[in-house]
């Protein structure tokens, strides 16, 4: 039950990530177009830059530790990125039942 947890939170998180990127390129397009935002909404910006710094920070530490334990650093860093702390944690977790899903082995199944 509690890796059923784990990827609902890995599917939430990636769908947070991806609107805290989208949010950014708004922002952007915004300052550059227009000038400024509407004030009452920073605090959502404080709060997704807040979120994408940590995810950032992840992801370099599963960039640093990813080839040590036989996977690809840039890959696995991207994945981290976007599923934070669980991708850490799938990382220093030996035999962990969900995780990055390893490509070779599924191209093997495909030629059998």
């Amino acid at each position: 039950m509690k890796f059923q947890g784990l990827a609902a939170i890995k599917v939430v998180s990636s769908l947070l990530m991806l609107s805290a990127l989208g949010l950014e390129l708004w922002n952007l397009e915004t300052v550059l177009a227009r000038g400024h935002l509407p004030s009452g909404i920073n605090w959502i910006f404080v709060i997704e830059r807040f979120a994408v710094s940590a995810h950032l920070l992840e992801a370099t530490i599963a960039a640093i530790f990813a080839s040590s334990r036989g996977e690809k650093p840039l890959p696995f860093a991207i994945y981290t990125f976007f599923v934070g702390t669980v991708g850490l944690w799938e990382l220093f977790t030996p035999n962990h039942p969900l995780g990055f899903p390893n490509l070779e082995s599924s191209k093997d199944l495909s030629k059998r």
